[in-house]
Order: C-alpha cells, then sequence, then structure tokens
C-alpha cells in the first residue's frame, strides 16, 4: 500500500518541520536552563517561561490543536495525516506541548470532545483547547495490575446530588504541573455488576477539590521528570456533582479504550521520531570519532547497527502509517489489532535503536548532554504505558485465532 499525502499535507509538514527548526531547537537550551534553575532552588515543577513563549508562536502561527481529526477545534487532519507531524514533534522533546498536542492532554481533550457535556466541555475543553491549563488521567493503581482495567478498585459512590471517589492512584502524568486544574478519575461505580466491563465508570474532577491530594512525585529510572512529571494521588471522599459523570455509569470502560487507541498511536508516532533522532546522533557520532586508528563508522559491528536500525525505523513506520489508515477508514474498534501491533513494535524499536546510539556515545551516551538517556527512559516506559507488551500481544493472538475458530 502506497500511502500518499496531499499537498496541503505536504506544506503543513514542512511548515512544522521549519518550526521546529527554527524556533523549539534553538530554545531547547533556554528551556533545560529554567528547569534546572528550579531544580536548584528546591522545586522543579515550574512553569518555563520558554514554553510558553513557544505556546503563544505556535498559536499564531497557526499550528495548534494538530491532532484533533475531523474536530472543529482542531485542524481536521486524518489520523494518516497526523502521523508525519507526530514524528517531527517527537524529535524534540518539547515540541509537542509547544503545539498543544502533548500527553495526556491530547487523550484527555479527545475524551471531552467525544463524551462530555456541553458544560464540561465550556469549563474544562475550552481551557484545554487553548493551552491555558493542563490535565491528568487517574487510572494506574498500585495495588492491582492495571493493565487490566477491570481490576482497578478506586470507587465511585452516589451520594445524593454528588458522587464520592475514593482510591490511590500513581503515576498519574502530569498531576504535579502547576497548570494541571483538571483529572478524569476512573473508578468503579457498580462493583458487583456481572459484567466486569461495566462496573467502571469514568469522571471529570477539578484538581483543587478537597480530598485530592499529591502525596509524591514518582521517580522514572531516578529521574523526577519534572516539570511534568509522575504523581501519585490520593483521592479521600473527593465530593464530585452528578453532572460531572463522562458518558454514564458504567460506561468508563468503553471510555477507555475509545481513549487508549489514539493515545497509543500518538505515542508510537513520537517514538518514530525519537528514534530517527538518535539514528542520525549514532550516524554523526560515529563519523567523528575514531577508536584503534579508524573512524568507529567503519568498524563492522557499527555499520551493522546503523543498517539494522534504518530497516527496524522504516517498518515501524509503515505500521504505524497502516494503523492510522485502519483508523480513519474502519474506526478504531476495527483497527484494534493493527493500534496492538504498532503498540508492541514502535517502543521495542525505539528502546534498541536508542541504547545502540547511546553505546556510539559511549560515557556521553548517558550523560545530559545528548539528551539519549531521557530520550530511552520515554522509550522504555512506554513498553508499560497505554497496556503493557504482554497485554498488546495477547490481544493481536486473541484476535488472529478468531479468525479460525
Amino acid at each position: 500500500m502506497a500511502f500518499q499525502f496531499s499537498d496541503a499535507a505536504l506544506a503543513l509538514q514542512a511548515r512544522v518541520k521549519d518550526f521546529i527548526d527554527s524556533e523549539i531547537v534553538p530554545a531547547q537550551p533556554d528551556y533545560q536552563r529554567e528547569v534546572a534553575d528550579a531544580r536548584r532552588q528546591g522545586n522543579a515543577f515550574i512553569v518555563p517561561p520558554t514554553i510558553e513563549r513557544l505556546k503563544a508562536k505556535a498559536r499564531a502561527a497557526g499550528l495548534w490543536n494538530l491532532f484533533l481529526p475531523q474536530s472543529e477545534h482542531g485542524a481536521g487532519l486524518t489520523n494518516l495525516e497526523y502521523a508525519p507531524l507526530c514524528e517531527l514533534m517527537g524529535r524534540v522533546p518539547i515540541a509537542a506541548e509547544a503545539f498543544n498536542c502533548s500527553a495526556p492532554d491530547t487523550g484527555n481533550m479527545e475524551t471531552l470532545v467525544r463524551y462530555a457535556s456541553p458544560a464540561i466541555q465550556q469549563r474544562w475543553l475550552a481551557p484545554l483547547l487553548a493551552g491555558e491549563i493542563r490535565s491528568a488521567f487517574a487510572m494506574t493503581e498500585p495495588e492491582v495490575a492495571s493493565s487490566d482495567a477491570t481490576n482497578i478498585t478506586a470507587s465511585i459512590v452516589r451520594d445524593g446530588d454528588s458522587y464520592v471517589l475514593n482510591g490511590r492512584k500513581w503515576y498519574i502524568s502530569g498531576a504535579s504541573d502547576p497548570r494541571c486544574q483538571v483529572l478524569i478519575f476512573m473508578g468503579k461505580s457498580d462493583p458487583d455488576n456481572p459484567d466486569r466491563h461495566r462496573q467502571q465508570s469514568m469522571i471529570v474532577v477539578p484538581a483543587d477539590t478537597p480530598g485530592v491530594t499529591i502525596v509524591r512525585d514518582m521517580s522514572v529510572f531516578g529521574n523526577d521528570d519534572a516539570p511534568h512529571g509522575h504523581a501519585e494521588v490520593h483521592f479521600d471522599n473527593v465530593r464530585v456533582p452528578l453532572d460531572h459523570m463522562l458518558l454514564g455509569e458504567g460506561r468508563g470502560f468503553e471510555i477507555s479504550q475509545g481513549r487508549l487507541g489514539p493515545g497509543r498511536i500518538h505515542h508510537c508516532m513520537r517514538l518514530i521520531g525519537k528514534a530517527e533522532a538518535a539514528l542520525e546522533a549514532m550516524c554523526r557520532r560515529t563519523l567523528e570519532r575514531v577508536a584503534f586508528g579508524r573512524k568507529i563508522a567503519d568498524q563492522g559491528v557499527w555499520r551493522e547497527r546503523i543498517a539494522e536500525s534504518r530497516i527496524l525505523i522504516d517498518q515501524a513506520r509503515l505500521l504505524v502509517f497502516h494503523a492510522a489508515h485502519m483508523m480513519d477508514t474502519v474506526g478504531n474498534k476495527g483497527a484494534a489489532r493493527e493500534i496492538a501491533m504498532i503498540k508492541v513494535v514502535a517502543p521495542n524499536m525505539a528502546c534498541k535503536v536508542i541504547d545502540w546510539a547511546i553505546q556510539a556515545h559511549g560515557a556521553a551516551g548517558v550523560s545530559q548532554d545528548f539528551g539519549l538517556a531521557q530520550a530511552y527512559a520515554n522509550a522504555r516506559t512506554l513498553r508499560l504505558a497505554d497496556g503493557p507488551d504482554e497485554v498488546h500481544r495477547n490481544a493481536i493472538a486473541r484476535l488472529e485465532l478468531a479468525r479460525y475458530q
């Protein structure tokens, strides 16, 4: 299958690339300096001025909310048209946020577009679309294997004109960001329902609601990942109005499947960009360094790794394009197999390519100077986020076996 893009889509790719090269890449050192200065002062969870300046420039340039497919709120791109743009953003850590296209906000905005009432959309979706606030998604729990969403133990109990929420969530991305003003909480509202997939609900929770407490910031490979971060959040008798329920009681699992499909493929698109950047760094490093009397690039093992990296990246990109095409043509549910396949392939591919790039850089590869250590940590966590490899492989096998039963 040949994936061809319209002239308009190609022009948008060129505009995004130019903005990244001319605005975001030169601003990256300033951003890193702002975060480092804040960390030295004891609080790395800040709003870096650089990112806000970049957001204003991107919005003024019309490069804003590009992720929303076929929506009045975004650029109206298909998933396939968005894929190369998301890949470009993946090359630079702060690029996605500069275009208001970063997780978990993208998934939350899509959820609110699809499932929230007009009043909730006006209150929370509008400022998210404007990039004025940020959000978090509270599903993962420490006590259970959250890869099976039916396992969650957090509770949602109706009490008069409110729902009362209780539960312990962790690795809640972005909850410590001072701009995070709203969370989407998943809990069990009907734990005794014989249909395990009708026990859960999702509800919108203002971050300043009494009983919502950030207990600690979780580290990832020893790094707090500030200023975005991943927090442990406790919900203790949190009261939320009835009209904050999304879609209706018992519809949480249904929402999660609709939300995670686009989120999964967006992660994979960005990982293609991270792997491309790592391969570029690997090539440049091996061409400029000499070991044992010749350039590293002239040694067989590195030619093997460079060639294998190119093959792996291009294979993954084609699978991403195919999954995006399927989402556009048969819908997210119809593309479940393809989404699961790329969610396994892309993080594993990126981990391998980035690891080779780290090896090519020697000690510098694990330093803060080249961004490879951060890229590897991100790629490795995505073998867990939005479902671990094992869950997706099981889903692929189940769908494949169904063809013969």
